[in-house]
């Protein structure tokens, strides 16, 4: 048999030489992860402390972790309320739902508005009668307290006692008794009661009622706030310097002066003002007129209608002016012609004094020298024929002219002082009709309802022009006479 012979290439033996240095390596490296580890083991337990103080520090770990559980529920009992308030929600937009319109609906509404501002207006009747010295008795009382409590520096404390007194008079009338501490006596108005059933023109009726009720009621806010708007915005710089200078001397004064002499000065100057000057200017209006420095700017302040009004009325003046002198110039004396909507009328100039039996020198203004076509509404009479009547106003410097229509009847002319005229107001003849109206009422002491002149197509213009020439009048005469 032949021998088997086995044979090994070099390469072999380099590989069998690699493995036996690599499991070399791995046993060195094995005895130092082992040395390592069998250090760290002996320093560990040589930082180790006693079982017994191990014992203790576990136990106060514990007691830590306890206790701070109990302090944050404790925290979140006491204060998580408030946290929970101060968080930062995204603001809901809620919708109104707005209700259809029915005229009990709105009645009701309207009654609960008065109802609700019946204490207001109480409180403004009893401080009304108070500067009327409606009770002579109550009103002295009222003035010597106040201006002792003034004097004394007393007149917070006086008011907020007041404030008490009525907050505690309310009490025992909300117990049931009955007391009744006003200085004007109350009127008891007679309670309609609801019907049920109403018919359609009843209900168009009482829609219209309360419809009026709410414009004017609206209409005086927007007044007021209009005024005091174009009071601060320098519509009338005449008015708003007087406020002006009048702030300046109230901030130097607070400046310069302590404020328990301003205080005092103020005090006095208000109850002067309310129980005694007040009492004069509302006995004498005259005297009111010139002297009594807030109510002439109130009532000079105007309003944005009447601003844009005054606008319209000074731009027609311009162009009024211009074509009635063109149509002077060019048309002849004594025709008569109807043009620019019912503006010209032909009555001769020269005999005007003769038509409204009047002296020469009086004659129509400027504006107004073809007149204004109108018609006279005099309801204090009875008959149609002169309830009624068609014809031309005119404006003269002491006098308010209206020339009948028909020829030959010079008794249905109509001639007005101007200084007898007690009120001149824009008039809206059917309140029914959409707008601002075509009509003027003037009222004066010989006629119980105010004449209204209706069917003007020039209404503001003519309005402007005779309350202009009316307040002249009355300035001049009340000048004369004081003098």
């Amino acid at each position: 048999m032949r021998s088997k012979v086995t044979w090994r290439s070099p390469y072999w033996k380099s590989t069998s030489y690699e493995l036996d240095r690599e499991r070399q390596r791995r046993m060195e490296l094995e005895q130092k992860v082992q040395e390592v580890l069998k250090a760290r083991t002996e320093e560990q337990t040589a930082q180790q402390p006693p079982k017994g103080q191990a014992q203790v520090n576990n136990g106060a770990d514990r007691r830590s972790q306890g206790l701070c559980p109990r302090v944050q529920k404790w925290f979140y009992e006491k204060f998580g309320e408030y946290v929970e308030d101060f968080r930062f929600q995204p603001e809901e937009s809620t919708v109104e739902t707005e209700e259809p319109l029915s005229a009990r609906r709105l009645t009701e509404n309207m009654r609960r508005l008065k109802r609700g501002a019946k204490p207001v207006t109480s409180f403004v009747k009893n401080l009304s009668a108070l500067s009327d010295w409606y009770s002579v008795y109550t009103s002295a009382i009222a003035f010597t307290v106040y201006m002792n409590a003034v004097w004394h520096g007393w007149a917070i404390p006086m008011f907020l006692f007041l404030a008490i007194l009525r907050l505690s008079l309310n009490y025992l009338i909300a117990r049931g008794w009955r007391i009744q501490w006003s200085i004007v006596p109350e009127v008891s108005e007679p309670v309609e009661p609801p019907k049920e059933d109403l018919t359609v023109s009843e209900k168009f009726q009482l829609v219209l009622d309360v419809a009026q009720k709410a414009q004017n009621l609206f209409g005086k806010m927007a007044d007021i706030l209009e005024k005091i708007k174009n009071l601060f915005m320098w519509v009338q710089p005449e008015i708003t310097q007087k406020l002006y200078v009048a702030l300046w001397a109230a901030f130097l004064a607070s400046c310069f002066f302590p404020y328990r002499l301003v205080g005092l000065a103020l005090g006095l100057y208000a109850g002067i003002k309310f129980f005694l000057i007040d009492f004069i200017f509302k006995r004498c209006p005259r005297l009111r007129a010139k002297y009594d420095t807030p109510y002439i700017i109130w009532r000079s302040l105007p309003t944005d209608p009447q601003l844009k009004e005054r606008s319209n009325a000074a731009v027609s003046r311009r162009l009024q002016t211009a074509s009635s002198r063109s149509y002077v110039s060019s048309a002849p004396a004594g025709l008569s012609k109807d043009e620019d909507t019912g503006r010209c009328h032909g009555t001769k100039k020269g005999n005007f004094h003769e038509i409204f039996n009047l002296t020469e020198n009086e004659r129509p203004l400027a504006v107004c020298e073809n007149g204004w076509r109108c018609c006279l509404i005099n309801r204090d009479r009875k008959m149609p024929t002169d309830y009624i009547r068609n014809g031309v106003l005119y404006v003269t410097e002491n006098y308010l002219c209206f020339e009948s229509s028909k020829s030959g009847s010079s008794k249905r002319n109509k001639v007005i002082k101007l200084v007898d005229i007690t009120d001149i107001q824009k008039y809206k003849v059917l309140s029914v009709l959409p707008g601002s109206g075509m009509g003027i009422a003037v009222s004066t002491p010989s006629t119980q309802k105010p004449l209204v002149f209706g069917a003007m197509v020039h209404r503001d213009e003519a309005f402007e022009t005779i309350f202009s020439q009316y307040m002249k009048i009355t300035a001049a005469a009340a000048s004369g006479s004081d003098s």
